[in-house]
């Protein structure tokens, strides 16, 4: 690993965004130098032609690949991950962008400062891209400008709403991510899993200490379609199958157990159950029930109503009109 900043781009049919994204990496001031992992897993639209275009003009920056097929978030990821040089890791999303031309450089200076930090997070902003503004300003739970990173393991895979670390914003050690790879090859392999953040940050704050700055350093896209954040029921039932799968593989290896856990697995099961019940899928809805099962959680007043509603078509069907009724009422009032 050489004494550099690695900084990881994965897209897919961003044409309108990635050079936004590109273009707030390459303002950064760093003391040390920068290379950019670029790669573009087969999109389809124009994509291609403009990280070309960007490779040809920084040479001694991009390093530019487009898949040959499209090896999806998780294989994409960890693939170019093993591939970067850097002794630091940085990433930046295809249709995310940085804010502080200084980020990689605060960030490098509390990596070199304290050995025992694994890695470097900030604040962020939600950024409406339909509006094209900042809508609201997102922090972390984590207000220490250093934390214990076993004090954190737990809240990294139960948090609900705001990300304890957001890992675009993030600076990390290569090592420590090499030394997980290789103990525990299955967490990073598994496409179920459907996320490569949640294991990544994991396993930092399971090696040591992780440090915190509160100013806002990226701009995340919100407000469009993506990976997480689409209007299919099915797909978005099979997003967080697969990542609360990875949350309970990791409480279970490791033996995390605490009531928060128990509540997060409540909250996530009900989740599924919703997401079964408006797709009016009956596949869906057995294996919200193994999972459920699985995951050991025990049926309260909520999914006892739930899955009484969802046992036959009638009920199914007829509470599904009153959601109807329901939701254009309230977009007619709102």
């Amino acid at each position: 690993m050489e004494n550099i900043i690695s900084v990881i781009v994965l897209t897919y049919n961003q044409e309108k965004t990635i050079g936004r994204t590109l273009d707030s990496i390459l303002m950064q001031k760093c003391h040390l130098p920068i290379e950019i992992e670029l790669r573009d897993d087969c999109s389809n639209d124009a994509t291609d032609a403009v990280c070309k275009r960007y490779a040809e003009k920084y040479p001694s920056i991009i390093r530019y690949r487009q898949n040959k097929q499209n090896k999806g978030i998780i294989d994409n990821y960890f693939d170019t991950l093993l591939e970067c040089r850097g002794k630091y890791i940085a990433d930046c999303a295809g249709d995310d962008f940085w804010i502080d031309p200084l980020k990689l450089e605060k960030e490098v200076q509390i990596l070199e400062k304290h050995p025992d930090v694994t890695l470097v997070h900030t604040a962020w902003n939600n950024y409406d891209e339909e509006l094209g503004k900042v809508v609201s300003v997102s922090h972390s739970e984590l207000k220490n400008e250093i934390t214990n990173g076993h004090k954190m393991m737990e809240k990294v895979f139960t948090q609900n709403g705001i990300s304890a670390v957001h890992l675009c914003t993030s600076l990390y050690r290569k090592e420590f991510f090499l030394n997980a790879y290789n103990d525990y090859p299955h967490f990073f392999k598994n496409k179920e899993y459907n996320t490569e953040d949640l294991q990544l940050i994991f396993f930092m704050a399971k090696a040591g200490n992780i440090a915190y700055i509160p100013t806002p350093t990226l701009n995340y896209s919100v407000n469009h379609i993506s990976a997480s954040n689409t209007l299919n029921e099915e797909k978005q039932f099979l997003f967080m199958e697969g990542i609360n799968q990875l949350c309970w593989d990791l409480s279970q290896e490791f033996n995390i157990k605490s009531k928060a856990i128990i509540n997060h697995f409540k909250i996530k099961i009900f989740a599924l159950y919703m997401h079964a019940f408006r797709s009016k899928n009956k596949e869906l809805l057995n294996r919200a029930k193994q999972k459920q099962k699985e995951w050991k959680i025990n049926d309260n007043i909520k999914l006892v109503i739930t899955k009484f509603i969802m046992s036959n078509c009638i009920t199914w069907n007829f509470m599904l009109r009153i959601r109807k009724v329901f939701c254009l009422l309230k977009r007619c009032f709102s």
